[in-house]
């Protein structure tokens, strides 16, 4: 569930940026931006993974899609600024 959502983020910054008109700056700061989202979410959700209790896994999964989203929310400002000054 979460390499899907994770592919569907990823799927729709690249959109983004194809059709958007952000210069390349501004497109490696979002990819890089998306990236280290969701190498963090991954940790989380290895954690979540080896956690000794269902409510510390559940926690820990709900860290991660918010370390996802809160990375997609980063990413599409830099995008939209990006176009803003174009």
């Amino acid at each position: 569930m979460k390499i899907i959502l994770t592919a569907a983020a990823s799927a729709a910054l690249l959109a983004l940026t194809a059709c958007g008109g952000a210069n390349n700056k501004a497109e490696n700061k979002a990819d890089n931006i998306m990236n280290a989202a969701e190498n963090k979410a991954e940790g989380y959700e290895a954690a979540a993974d080896n956690a000794t209790s269902e409510n510390q896994a559940d926690a820990l999964e709900n860290k991660a899609d918010a370390t996802l989203e809160a990375g997609e929310n980063k990413a599409d400002a830099v995008l939209n600024a990006a176009d803003e000054k174009n």
